[in-house]
């Protein structure tokens, strides 16, 4: 069983670093409202969003 629950992990986190990698690239683009929906999204996708939200500078807009 625990074999499965670290290929779910895995999944998860790979899953992760591509949203995170789309919501980057969006980013350099995204105008203040675009920026705190995708802040907002950034919140629901990760448990440490605090912290890369924080590295990316996107807690000075709020």
């Amino acid at each position: 069983m625990a074999g499965s629950e670290r290929r779910r992990e895995l999944r998860r986190r790979r899953h992760r670093l591509k949203k995170m990698t789309q919501l980057n690239r969006q980013l350099k683009s995204a105008k203040a409202s675009e920026r705190s929906h995708i802040t907002e999204k950034i919140r629901s996708l990760t448990p440490g969003a605090e912290v890369i939200i924080a590295n990316l500078g996107l807690n000075e807009a709020q």
